[in-house]
């Protein structure tokens, strides 16, 4: 299958470096000590279709498909892990929620505004004592009337404090029962809905992950998406997708730890010639080169799949895992590559090194996503 870029591709890759350079670049490593979150960026992102790729453009939305998503998010990734993070949580989690399971009203009322960046979206589903053990969460939602009260707590949330919306699953029946789980969507400043702790992470340290709390917080049922008992089902069919924007965020990663690597190494002169010359250099960008390819054909496999409506969840996990222990392998070479520079801030690959890891972790560890992988093939037998 031919997954060489399209025109369109090539255009939004090279608008993208563009903005980039001028609006992340100068910025990384001071955003990145300060553990700021800059929260402007994400308005001027959406002034040219980041915050709404997916989005139909009825809604405010760039209209594009999933070939041209991974295309995006890896861009801004190869400039900066961080705002790649943000950028793939607000598209494919809570505006991708929104589109897939809202109603109308619901559509019309929160896409508009997350498609152009006017809002910033979060999704919560995590827990601190449930993390791959969604189905055993503690957040509930008990219905009054025509309201419905929420207490608990979810964590490892991004935009958590900053977002104006957030589609938060919870339980509503009885615990460990996969049908026992109901979502909704809350805005920020809703009485009882709060952010907890802000985490002091390794990396990713300009996107921010805190905890959201919900203090008996009601929210009217006009707020619930689909039926009462479908908000797991939801987040599975949620999180296929946003592998699929892991798998990008980590081709993105990668690819900028790779070609750091190439520049220093024909720049870099040991005995007399460029470290690209001896075999010990050259073999690992070899690699590197092959292993961006695969995780690059991998999820856009995925993505192909994901623009058919076909299931995606053998192939978003397959691209997730790879791609993210990748880039943690291409990271770390890339460190190797660069010597006792590579382990200062003044260097690049530090950065891809730290920001690599949370994509080994993030919406589903790749100890999970064998899982997952392994249940699909095993139900085709």
């Amino acid at each position: 299958m031919d997954f060489n870029q399209t025109e369109n591709q090539k255009l939004i890759a090279e608008a993208i470096r563009k903005f980039g350079e001028a609006h992340i670049r100068p910025h990384v490593m001071e955003w990145d000590e300060a553990q700021h979150f800059p929260a402007d960026l994400f308005h001027k992102m959406g002034e040219i279709g980041l915050m709404g790729v997916i989005i139909p453009q009825e809604y405010g939305g760039a209209g594009l498909g999933y070939l041209e998503y991974v295309t995006a998010i890896s861009e801004i990734a190869k400039i900066c892990g961080s705002i790649g993070l943000s950028m793939a949580a607000h598209n494919s989690l809570c505006s991708g929620h929104i589109l897939e399971f809202g109603n109308e009203t619901q559509k019309k009322k929160y896409l508009t505004k997350l498609a152009t960046g006017e809002w910033l979206g979060a999704w919560g589903l995590t827990e601190p004592g449930t993390g791959s053990d969604a189905a055993n969460m503690m957040c509930t939602a008990v219905r009054d009337e025509d309201y419905w009260v929420i207490n608990g707590t979810k964590s490892w949330i991004t935009h958590g404090k900053s977002g104006n919306v957030v589609v938060v699953i919870v339980r509503t029946g009885e615990k460990g029962n996969t049908r026992g789980m109901t979502s909704f969507i809350v805005e920020k400043g809703t009485p009882g809905f709060s952010a907890g702790r802000k985490e002091n992470k390794l990396g990713m340290r300009a996107s921010e992950t805190t905890e959201l709390i919900f203090d008996s917080c009601r929210v009217h049922k006009d707020s619930m998406m689909g039926k009462e008992g479908e908000g797991f089902q939801q987040a599975m069919k949620v999180l296929d997708g946003g592998r699929i924007s892991i798998a990008s965020l980590a081709l993105g990663i990668a690819k900028g730890a790779f070609e750091a690597s190439v520049k220093y190494s024909k720049e870099r002169k040991q005995f007399g010639k460029p470290i690209s010359e001896f075999q010990g250099i050259s073999f690992k960008l070899a690699d590197m080169a092959t292993q961006i390819e695969a995780a690059e054909q991998l999820t856009m496999q995925a993505a192909d799949l994901k623009n058919r409506g076909e299931k995606v969840t053998q192939y978003s996990a397959m691209a997730k895992y790879y791609a993210s222990e990748a880039a943690v392998r291409i990271s770390t070479d890339a460190v190797q590559i660069f010597g006792g520079y590579g382990y200062t801030k003044d260097f690049p690959v530090e950065k891809y090194y730290r920001d690599s890891k949370l994509c080994t972790i993030g919406e589903g560890t790749s100890e999970i996503q064998k899982m997952v992988i392994a249940r699909e093939i095993l139900r085709k037998v």
